[in-house]
C-alpha cells in the first residue's frame, strides 16, 4: 500500500519533508518529531510516495527535488538520491509571492489565463495520481469566499484580485478529483482560510474528499495553548500574554509585508479567549526577520497570572526552535491520517484532526482548544473510526 504525494511549494518545509521521510525510509533516521510514531495506523511512513512537486521559483523548477534539496540543506543533512526521480514543475501563484526578492513565474503567466492554468495544474494531478496534496506555499494574504458561487464567479473572471494561490490550487485539487473520481486529501499547512471556508470545504464534501487546516501548529503557538490550558484548569486569572517569534527563513521575510502578518497573527492570536474564556490582553505575533537566525527561529513569551490570595505570578519562556523540520514532521502524520481518513469515507473537513495539528482548526467558528485536550480527543476520533489501534 502506498500515499501518493504531492507537495505545493518545494521550500525548506518541503524539502526537510522529502529528505526526512526518504531517510526514515533507508533506515537512516528515527521518527522524532513525528506525533504518531509509535502508533499503529493502516500507514507506515515507508508507504508515503513523493510523486510530484509544484513551485513557481524559477531557480527551483525544472530540477529535481535532490538538486533543490541539496542546494538548501545539502550543507547539514544527507540528502537521499531516491529524490532524483521527481522533478519540480511550475505551478501557479496569482501574487503569492509579490513583494519577495525572487524570480518567479506562474503557469498563469506562462500560459496566459487562469483556466489555462488550473487546467495544467489539474493535468500534472490526473498523471501523477495523488491521494494526498500538501500545501506549503509562502505565507499570502487571502480571504475566505464562505460561497462557491463566489468563488467560482472569481475564478471565471479571472479575478487575481481577490484569488489566492491557495484557493486555486484547492479548486484545482476539487476539479481533479471530479475529473478522475479519484477522491484526495488536501493539507493546508498555512494560514489562507481553506478548512474555514465553508466554499472550500463543500467543494470537498460534494467530491467525496477532505481537507484539513488551517495552519501548522508548532513551536510556541501549541505551548502557549497548553500553558493557558494549565492556567485555566486551576482557574488562575491571566493578566496579560507577550508572545513573539523571529526568524530568517523565507517565511518570516514574508511576514515584514503587513498583509501576509496580518494572517499569522489571526491564528496565533485565536487561542487566547477560545482556551481561557475571555480575552486577556495579550501581544501573540511574527515580529521580525533576522536573517542570519535562519530557520532557527527564536521565541520568547512572558505570561503573568493572578493566583490564591491575591498573589502575582508569571512565567518566562525563550526558546530557540528549527522551524521547518518541526512542521514536517506534522506532515508526515497528515499525510498518513488523511488517506486513513479518505479510506473510510470521511468527507469536509474533521475537526478532531484540526484542532491537534492546526493554529486555527477548521470547520470556520470551531473552537481552539489546548493541544493536550486535542490530542486525546483526536485519538479517541481516530479509534472509533479503527485508524488507530495501539502503540506499536
Amino acid at each position: 500500500m502506498t500515499v501518493r504525494l504531492v507537495l505545493i511549494g518545494q521550500g525548506l518545509v518541503a524539502t526537510h519533508f522529502a529528505v526526512g521521510v526518504e531517510r526514515i525510509k533507508l533506515g537512516e533516521l528515527e521518527p522524532y518529531g513525528v506525533p504518531f510514531a509509535k502508533y499503529r495506523l493502516p500507514y507506515k511512513i515507508e508507504d508515503l510516495e513523493l510523486v510530484a512537486s509544484l513551485d513557481v521559483d524559477n531557480s527551483k523548477v525544472g530540477r529535481t527535488v535532490y538538486e533543490v534539496a541539496k542546494s538548501l540543506v545539502g550543507d547539514v543533512l544527507p540528502v537521499p538520491e531516491t529524490l532524483k526521480d521527481v522533478i519540480v514543475q511550475r505551478g501557479l501563484h496569482l501574487g503569492s509571492m509579490a513583494g519577495m526578492p525572487f524570480s518567479v513565474k506562474g503557469l498563469e503567466d506562462e500560459l496566459g489565463s487562469l483556466e489555462k492554468a488550473i487546467n495544467g495544474v489539474v493535468g500534472i494531478l490526473a498523471e501523477t495520481r495523488p491521494d494526498v496534496i500538501i500545501n506549503v506555499i509562502t505565507t499570502e494574504p487571502a480571504r475566505a469566499f464562505n460561497s462557491v458561487e463566489e468563488l467560482v464567479r472569481a475564478i471565471a473572471l479571472d479575478d487575481r484580485s481577490r484569488l489566492s494561490a491557495s484557493h486555486v490550487y484547492a479548486f484545482a485539487a476539487c476539479k481533479y478529483a471530479k475529473e478522475t473520481g479519484r477522491r484526495v486529501a488536501f493539507i493546508n499547512a498555512i494560514p489562507s482560510p481553506l478548512a474555514r471556508d465553508d466554499a472550500i470545504v463543500r467543494l470537498f464534501e460534494e467530491m467525496g474528499g477532505i481537507v484539513l487546516g488551517d495552519d501548522g501548529a508548532t513551536g510556541a503557538t501549541p505551548l502557549t495553548a497548553d500553558l493557558l490550558e494549565h492556567l485555566r484548569q486551576r482557574n488562575r486569572l491571566v493578566m496579560s500574554i507577550a508572545q513573539f517569534n523571529i526568524g530568517g527563513n523565507t517565511d518570516f521575510l514574508a511576514l515584514t509585508l503587513s498583509e501576509r502578518s496580518k494572517m499569522k497573527e489571526e491564528t496565533k492570536g485565536s487561542i487566547v479567549r477560545e482556551i481561557l474564556g475571555y480575552d486577556a490582553p495579550h501581544f501573540i505575533k511574527p515580529t521580525g526577520y533576522l536573517e542570519p537566525l535562519g530557520d532557527k527561529k527564536f521565541v520568547s513569551m512572558h505570561i503573568w497570572w493572578k493566583t490564591f490570595n491575591g498573589f502575582e505570578d508569571e512565567l518566562v519562556v525563550n526558546i530557540r526552535i528549527n522551524d521547518s523540520p518541526a512542521l514536517a514532521g506534522l506532515l508526515v502524520d497528515l499525510a498518513r491520517i488523511g488517506k486513513a481518513l479518505l479510506d473510510r469515507g470521511v468527507k469536509g473537513t474533521p475537526y478532531p484532526v484540526n484542532a491537534f495539528f492546526m493554529k486555527d482548526p477548521g470547520p470556520r467558528g470551531s473552537r481552539n482548544v489546548s493541544r493536550i485536550v486535542a490530542f486525546y480527543n483526536m485519538l479517541e476520533y481516530l479509534r472509533e473510526l479503527g485508524i488507530i489501534e495501539g502503540q506499536s
